[in-house]
């Protein structure tokens, strides 16, 4: 199995190479890694020009020689290329697994809401660098190259779902990247916000007149939340049960999805 390794965000990380590589070699020796020479280009914030980064996806998603596309890293950018690459997706693009999180889902968000390939939310190459970064990859690489239920998320339950990180998914509502997820049950995840633009967020959420059609949400791993002054003095759990209710679905608990070592895969629609 060919996989495709894109930056399409922020810059590429050189040190990733080397252990993700003998990792696949050693667990999966059916799969080949392919780095894109674009994902170590350096354009002040970003991994090459959103020209580049464009031209890169499109050499990989139009190749039928490639089988999946693993994300390297997140990040921010990938928002910037939406409008030049989708129109130029061709047959062999709608063959593809696609597979990230974070900044990489705006471009999931995309291909999903127009039936192009099987994106999925899950861990990309970048996190072979976290503690137990082996078990977080072979969740990803093991959903890719064998269909391996065991890396998925744990309560997926057969209904069709869809998972971000909400930073992503606000910027997405109101836009035409934005899927139709009516009957879905949506995961959210979030890193490095303060837990005031976490509810924030959050209000954006339930009174997004294109997510009133969800059959639930759950909320994955919110982590390396930055202080607040004053206290906030509300638990994630109580903001989740509060815009739930505005949004009129219920709240299905929490979910292993996120800026973590826990971080599971969760195939956009049914797994």
């Amino acid at each position: 199995m060919k996989i495709g390794i894109l930056a399409l965000a922020s810059i590429g990380n050189h040190d990733v190479v080397a252990p993700v590589s003998a990792f696949a070699a050693l667990a999966y020796p059916e799969v080949d890694l392919v780095f894109h020479p674009q994902c170590f280009e350096v354009d002040g914030h970003f991994a090459g020009s959103d020209a580049r980064r464009a031209a890169a996806f499109l050499d990989y998603a139009n190749d039928p020689g490639f089988d999946a596309i693993w994300f390297l890293r997140g990040g921010y950018g990938s928002n910037r290329i939406l409008s030049t690459v989708m129109p130029q997706l061709g047959a062999a693009a709608r063959h593809k697994a696609y597979l990230g999180y974070s900044d990489m889902g705006f471009l999931l968000g995309a291909l999903y809401a127009r039936g192009i390939g099987r994106p999925a939310h899950g861990p990309m190459a970048s996190d072979i660098r976290r503690k137990g970064g082996d078990a977080t990859v072979a969740r990803s690489l093991g959903w890719l190259a064998r269909g391996d239920r065991q890396g998925l998320e744990p309560g997926l339950d057969g209904r069709p779902a869809a998972a971000f990180n909400l930073s992503i998914l606000g910027a997405l509502i109101g836009t035409p990247w934005l899927p139709d997820l009516t009957d879905h049950v949506l995961l959210i995840e979030e890193v490095s916000e303060a837990m005031y633009n976490i509810d924030r967020l959050l209000f954006h959420m339930a009174h997004a007149t294109q997510l009133k059609g969800l059959a639930g949400v759950r909320l994955g791993i919110v982590n390396d939340i930055t202080p607040n002054e004053p206290e906030w003095g509300e638990t994630l759990e109580f903001m989740m049960d509060r815009w739930c209710r505005e949004l009129g679905v219920p709240y299905l608990g929490r979910a292993e999805i996120g800026h973590s070592q826990a971080n599971h895969v969760v195939p956009f629609g049914i797994a």
